[in-house]
């Protein structure tokens, strides 16, 4: 039989605790997830960790923000009138760019802004990304190694949202 080490391109099947640099979890994935190797579903530094491994290998690793999710950035930081969103509206709440007549010039227009305080004049928006600044501690494991199809290979991706905050991290609500 013939065992598949992981090299770019493939698919592996990972599952992985992830934690803070205090050991304070930020994610699970119990259930083997698929990943595409070689493209936009895994962070470098995960890859390079199991580079050349086979199904069953496990690491631990761990991985400074300027290799996750990029260091705080307090000028991703904005203050919008509150009158410019939805009556229903509270923290953790994410929106796609930000609202038409915002007052901040400068921001970015495709970023996802997370909700980080209500008050009745005015919101506080947020685009970095919820790790921003975070090191992350992750024990992984290869549940399984496939070939990647040609489909997975042109996109780049096993092609389905990332289930967890390791790639894109799409928050939980998120509104247009």
């Amino acid at each position: 039989m013939h065992i598949m080490l992981i090299q770019a391109p493939c698919v592996v099947s990972l599952t992985w605790t992830m934690t803070d640099a205090q050991n304070r979890p930020l994610d699970t994935l119990d259930e083997p997830t698929e990943f595409f190797v070689g493209g936009h579903d895994l962070l470098a530094s995960v890859e390079e960790a199991i580079a050349g491994r086979a199904a069953g290998f496990e690491t631990r690793i761990q991985i400074e923000p300027e290799q996750a999710f990029g260091e705080y950035q307090p000028e991703r930081v904005c203050f919008e009138p509150r009158a410019l969103f939805p009556a229903q509206l509270e923290p953790g709440m994410v929106f796609e760019g930000l609202p038409t007549g915002a007052t901040t010039p400068g921001m970015p227009a495709d970023a996802l802004y997370v909700v980080t305080e209500v008050y009745p004049e005015h919101v506080v928006l947020d685009a970095n990304h919820p790790l921003a600044g975070v090191a992350i501690r992750l024990a992984i494991k290869v549940e399984a190694v496939r070939e990647a199809t040609e489909d997975e290979i042109e996109a780049g991706s096993v092609g389905r949202a990332a289930l967890s905050v390791l790639a894109t991290a799409a928050p939980p609500k998120r509104l247009q």
